[in-house]
């Protein structure tokens, strides 16, 4: 009964985990989106219990990093801004293997402004909740395999990727990045 319980658990967190490494890939398709502002900030940062410690500095340093990394390649010709917030991490701790290995989480909300609108896309902000990714070398825990500056990395593009997925999700729900509509009584030049 242990090990199926064990097995269940490895199961749900691999399906919860998120994979940053496509950057060698073609971004998927955000209309005409372009990086303006990327503005991250931590009035109200708080570290979860049994983690390492990181400071403001290195959190906004390595999101603004990996958001930058991850949307300098949308060439679109419409600026949007992102706020983020960092509101909580975990840098898991070495533990024991199996039995207590924890995992680094880390917490943000987004707004997304866009330029040409002078406007909140979101009103409220979307908090997203990031997961340290599934590899060899964080299957016993990160805290076991990697340094505190490797977690913040990772969980910093892991943060760019889920924001990324919540951006496509809003462009193909709501037409976030959509190209304006023509104006009424707009003419083909007839």
């Amino acid at each position: 009964m242990t090990r199926i319980l064990a097995l269940f658990a490895l199961l749900l967190g691999l399906a919860a985990c998120t994979n940053s490494n496509d950057l060698d890939k073609a971004p998927v398709d955000l209309g005409g989106f372009k990086l303006g502002h990327n503005i991250v900030v931590a009035p109200k940062m708080v570290k979860g219990p049994a983690s390492r410690e990181a400071t403001v500095e290195e959190w906004q340093a390595a999101l603004t990093g990996a958001v930058a990394e991850r949307f300098g390649r949308y060439t679109g010709d419409r600026l949007y801004h992102f706020g983020v917030s960092v509101e909580g991490y975990v840098l898991a701790v070495p533990g024991i293997p199996i039995v207590a290995s924890p995992k680094s989480v880390l917490i943000i909300n987004l707004t997304v402004w866009d330029d040409a609108k002078g406007k909140k896309l979101n009103e409220k902000p979307e908090q997203i909740v990031v997961m340290e990714s599934f590899s060899g070398n964080s299957i016993l825990g990160s805290g076991l395999t990697q340094s505190r500056e490797q977690q913040i990395e990772h969980l910093s593009r892991n943060a760019a990727k889920k924001i990324e997925e919540f951006l496509v999700r809003k462009n193909t729900e709501e037409g976030w990045f959509k190209a304006p509509e023509a104006a009424d009584g707009a003419t083909n030049g007839d």
